[in-house]
């Protein structure tokens, strides 16, 4: 295996096949890295440490501190120190009143209602589109995801988001956070001028309420996935106008809602 920052060895003592044996075990990286703006510390993000500056790029967007690449005068990430630096170009862009210093751990970020935070009723536009794919076609991007990640195959330990077109996969990424994966990805469409609006997502994690807002933001029609939903999660998929896709793996899938977007050629 190539060099890979996000993967670490640890030193295991394993029983299979009713023997005890010594390795070394491919253990997926943390890595914390506090994002300061405009000088002013503004969050902590535990990650993967890869692809920080797209992770920075669309947190921010998310979070609703930029509305695009071009808001952002200077970055700088310092991985030694786990440090990301970023100034804006207007200097009075954060309102205290809607952010505040918290730390978003690696499992489920916020945890939060989050279409009622007042970012995201400003940053979460309902989607209007009239994309449709074919099942089979679910099935085979799902299978792109699974396969274009080394990591996920070493580790098992990460997150896998991919935005996908006509040819496949546009943009892929990982890391061990999955909120963390689909800000990435994110913030590539930013820093590329790349649209999501004919595209759809293919995605490893669970459809929360945090999810299906990132997705709506990174402005995709349809969001596939092979685990469960929340309650909430499809709630706001249903309100936002995305077709949430879970449970899709072994020849089937639930289409929750937007069905209309999901459709099947039958022989």
């Amino acid at each position: 295996m190539s060099f890979d920052p996000s993967v670490t060895e640890w030193s295991i003592r394993k029983y299979a096949g009713d023997a005890w044996t010594e390795e070394d075990d491919p253990v997926a990286v943390e890595f914390p890295l506090t994002v300061f703006v405009n000088d002013a510390e503004f969050a902590t993000l535990v990650c993967s440490p890869t692809h920080l500056e797209e992770m920075t790029v669309g947190f921010l967007a998310s979070e609703g501190v930029i509305r695009s690449h071009g808001d952002i005068a200077d970055m700088s990430i310092d991985t030694e120190r786990g440090f990301a630096y970023v100034g804006l170009v207007r200097k009075d862009t954060l309102d205290p009143a809607i952010f505040s210093k918290r730390r978003i751990g690696s499992c489920c970020g916020k945890s939060r209602q989050s279409y009622y935070f007042h970012a995201d009723a400003q940053t979460a536009k309902p989607i209007e589109s009239s994309l449709t794919i074919d099942a089979a076609r679910c099935y085979e991007l799902m299978r792109h995801l699974h396969s274009a990640s080394d990591t996920h195959r070493h580790t098992g330990g990460v997150h896998g988001a991919a935005l996908c077109g006509d040819m496949g996969i546009a943009a892929h990424y990982t890391d061990i956070g999955r909120h963390n994966a689909l800000d990435k990805l994110y913030g590539y469409c930013l820093m590329h001028g790349l649209s999501a609006a004919d595209k759809p997502i293919a995605f490893s994690g669970r459809l929360s309420s945090e999810v299906v807002l990132k997705a709506v933001k990174i402005g995709s029609p349809i969001l596939l996935s092979k685990s469960a939903p929340t309650d909430l999660g499809l709630a706001l998929a249903d309100e936002l106008g995305l077709t949430a896709v879970g449970f899709l793996r072994g020849g089937g899938m639930n289409v929750y809602t937007h069905p209309e977007r999901i459709v099947a050629h039958f022989m």
